[in-house]
């Protein structure tokens, strides 16, 4: 066994074939795709929306608790010690408003869909748009750091893949859930926290096997903050493109609002993200992250203090390079007369236009390769870097 070998075998990694040399130009991508439609309007907050307020009774984020961001937004306050000092120094910048033309709703569609970058009326599965980006650089490792290879990486040129550990459980498990119960016991708040807890159950019990498979086998948001460094490590070297997929983010029951569990995830979220950013070194400042999701989440809280599954999003693009400390993009006041459909955000950044004019700065792409890439997609700059 050579060295080269060994290192990929100590590290776990198995490649699908030819691993690249290491690419001439300095720029990395790093792809952080949140598995299960997160809930954007929790996380990027419209706190000059009263629109906002009156469809999220339960479960909106007090104007006051956000992280102010501007006039109209607020971002979530589990990203204090996190992403927020990340916006602050401007290596940080969120575009609402994002996503795909793909209206299904469906996890596992919209998620091919969005992999495989291509027009809507196409279905072909040969290859995903990452796999087209690495063919197009020529020249450059590309990983996928998950338990098998994506959609978006599959095709012809060669991508190594490493499995991190899978998805993880609720924020609230049983024995947690009658140690709550057991507090209120004999107290008036003994009942609804009872009957709480029980419809929960009751709900998870008929979304359980949706929510598990709208992850895919990705890491929980808490597996993927132990992984940070392990990430960063490899892409400091030869590895400047990478996949990850982070799930758990299918919240139709118990949501919460400035605590509870959407912001349980958020934190481990940032958490990681911020750590693979300190981990980077000097590598961050051509580092380029782009967090993405299938979909947001219905923008009125369901009956369970939840969301169901929605249409526009929120991006998030991290880095050293990042023109950020901004909300990018087209945006739109957000009321009711502006929803999707009376019940979503609308998509007015469309992802393929948005990560074409991406790739066509960060890596120098002309017209027709970035026309490989997303066929049938004109490539919208939004200036990110």
């Amino acid at each position: 066994m050579n060295r080269r070998t060994f290192f990929l075998s100590s590290l776990g990694l198995a490649a699908s074939g030819r691993l690249f040399a290491a690419p001439s130009a300095p720029a990395r991508f790093l792809l952080v795709f949140l598995r299960g439609g997160y809930d954007a309007a929790n996380l990027l907050v419209p706190v000059s929306s009263s629109f906002y307020y009156e469809s999220r009774p339960n479960i909106a984020i007090p104007r006051d608790a956000t992280l102010a961001l501007d006039a109209d937004w607020g971002l979530h306050p589990a990203l204090a010690e996190s992403l927020h000092p990340l916006y602050t120094k401007g290596e940080a910048a969120f575009i609402p408003f994002a996503g795909t033309e793909d209206t299904s709703r469906s996890h596992f569609e919209t998620q091919d869909s969005i992999e495989l970058g291509q027009p809507l009326s196409v279905r072909s599965y040969a290859s995903g748009f990452m796999n087209r980006l690495a063919a197009a650089l020529g020249a450059g490792g590309a990983i996928s750091f998950t338990n098998q290879l994506p959609v978006a990486f599959r095709g012809e040129a060669q991508v190594a893949n490493v499995a991190l550990n899978a998805v993880g459980r609720s924020a609230v498990d049983a024995r947690q859930s009658a140690l709550i119960a057991e507090m209120y016991k004999g107290t008036n708040l003994a009942t609804p926290v009872s009957e709480g807890f029980s419809a929960r159950d009751n709900v998870m019990r008929e979304l359980g096997d949706e929510m598990v498979a709208a992850s895919r086998n990705a890491v929980a948001p808490r597996a993927f903050e132990a992984q940070a460094k392990r990430i960063a490590r490899l892409m400091q070297g030869e590895y400047r493109l990478g996949f990850v997929d982070v799930g758990g983010w299918d919240t139709h029951v118990g949501e919460g609002g400035a605590q509870g569990t959407l912001a349980t995830r958020l934190e481990e979220l940032g958490r990681g993200l911020a750590a693979f950013a300190n981990a980077m070194g000097d590598a961050w400042r051509d580092t380029v992250v782009l967090v993405v999701s299938e979909f947001g989440r219905t923008f009125r809280e369901n009956g369970n203090r939840g969301t169901d599954h929605g249409h526009g999003t929120v991006y998030w693009a991290l880095g050293g390079g990042v023109r950020g400390g901004r909300v990018a993009g087209e945006q739109v006041r957000v009321a009711r007369d502006t929803l999707f459909q009376d019940r979503d955000y609308p998509v007015l950044n469309e992802y393929r236009a948005l990560l074409g004019g991406l790739f066509g700065r960060i890596y120098g792409l002309d017209n027709d390769a970035l026309a490989r890439i997303f066929p049938g997609a004109a490539p919208k700059d939004l200036a990110l870097v």
